[in-house]
């Protein structure tokens, strides 16, 4: 049965990324386990993995094993520095690449900046901005309907994946125009061009491009050199193309681990919105939140790509409930543990054939940084 499970999970994050707890805020000096609380402001600390209770050569093991699986880079970093890093085939600490469908996390976050600052409400029907659904039957959608994948948009796998993604132009404009499946709410589906309808409503909330409001509130205050991937009409891409390092992806995922807190007191994302987008967004999908990809117990799918899976219990059955991550294609990752003060990146291609069709590699990794806890 978990076989069956990871031949699952590898199809759909072969198709789909082809396109695409929470610590106390630094005012508290320390954790939850009287552990000084750092930032990588402006660079990330490098310390030995003991300093921070962890077994060199079994983390060394899980970097060999991401090697093993065509990995460019593996980042381990604890308490905020990083314990371990690894580069191949030519990468080094400034290297980047699209991370596919990891992006759709970071546009959950930008999401959640413009409801923190009060330039739109999930709640409103995102026909507020996309006057193209006015009186049609998207009219009633939510925003919280687009980054919850429920929004019964229409979806197929030539549409999605070859029409929209490898096609169109003017990729926003493709997806608004696409009619409407199913009601919103009663059905959950991996719809990316759902998701790139947020382009519109964001554009329209902040009157801001969407790649220069990611600049502005996201990548520069964190450090990152990343930027957002266009189509060839000049749209932004809110499900896919973000361009980033293994090492600017774990300054994202620690400011997930901090409850969008960062340095010198800065609340860049309202703790509220972190805790509220890493739970499930709706009783359709317990793996699911607003654009992150959780282990919650109960019915979980990853969606119809190619055909509809899933099963009843945690998608990763070896870790806890707790851990979440963003996931894109070909085991593009950050992984975030708040139990163990943990996140990982990994960056890279795949192995073989093989790995496109049965991947369980952030499981496993997860896995083996875990046994290097010794705390």
């Amino acid at each position: 049965m978990k076989r069956l499970h990871r031949l699952q999970w590898g199809a759909w994050l072969l198709l789909t990324g082809l396109l695409g707890s929470f610590g106390c805020g630094d005012r508290d000096k320390t954790d939850g386990n009287d552990r000084k609380i750092v930032y990588p402001d402006p660079e990330w600390k490098v310390e030995t993995p003991e300093l921070h209770h962890l077994t060199p050569d079994l983390l060394q093991a899980a970097a060999s094993y991401a090697q093993e699986k065509a990995s460019d880079c593996l980042v381990i970093t604890r308490d905020g520095v990083i314990v371990g890093e690894w580069y191949w085939n030519g990468w080094d600490a400034t290297t980047e690449q699209n991370v596919f469908s990891v992006s759709k996390s970071v546009t959950s976050a930008l999401v959640g900046i413009a409801q923190d600052r009060g330039e739109l409400d999930i709640l409103e029907r995102a026909s507020e901005y996309i006057t193209e659904w006015v009186g049609t039957d998207s009219e009633d959608v939510t925003i919280r309907n687009l980054i919850s994948n429920d929004s019964g948009r229409t979806w197929d796998l030539i549409t999605d994946y070859l029409l929209m993604y490898a096609l169109a132009e003017d990729k926003t404009a493709f997806a608004i125009a696409l009619g409407q499946q199913q009601a919103p709410g009663t059905y959950w589906e991996y719809n990316n061009s759902a998701i790139q309808t947020l382009e519109r409503v964001l554009k329209v909330a902040t009157g801001m491009d969407f790649a220069e409001y990611a600049g502005e509130n996201l990548f520069e205050p964190l450090g990152m050199a990343s930027s957002c991937g266009r189509d060839p009409a000049g749209n932004p891409l809110t499900f896919s193309d973000v361009s980033a390092s293994c090492r600017d992806l774990a300054r994202f995922g620690y400011l997930y681990l901090r409850g969008g807190r960062w340095s010198e007191g800065r609340q860049l994302v309202s703790e509220a919105w972190v805790s509220e987008s890493t739970l499930p967004s709706t009783d359709l999908n317990s793996a699911y939140g607003y654009l992150w990809w959780l282990n919650r117990e109960g019915q979980w799918t990853t969606g119809s790509v190619p055909v509809r899976i899933g099963g009843d219990g945690r998608i990763m059955p070896s870790l806890p409930e707790e851990v979440f991550m963003a996931n894109g294609a070909f085991d593009q990752i950050i992984f975030v543990d708040p139990e163990t003060n943990i996140v990982f990146t990994r960056l890279g291609g795949v192995k073989d054939f093989a790995q496109l069709i049965s991947s369980d590699l952030a499981e496993t990794l997860a896995d083996r940084i875990r046994a290097a806890v010794s705390d």
